[in-house]
């Protein structure tokens, strides 16, 4: 049952993705439109934020618990 979750949101996450990829804003972070980076993408291709921007908010999440 837990795979089967996994299996459906990394789907989801790959539909976003090639939605991204359609309509020319795949490879920008979300937050800051600056680009993702290479090797980021080629570690977890499904990324929508930039290293920068994804450790900030873990660690607004840690801060703050959201």
């Amino acid at each position: 049952l837990r795979t089967r979750d996994r299996e459906r949101k990394l789907l989801k996450k790959v539909q976003q993705a090639l939605t991204r990829v359609e309509s020319g804003e795949y490879g920008y972070c979300e937050e800051t439109g600056e680009p993702i980076g290479i090797p980021r993408l080629l570690a977890r291709p499904t990324a929508t934020l930039s290293l920068e921007a994804q450790q900030r908010r873990e660690m607004k999440q840690k801060m703050f618990g959201d």
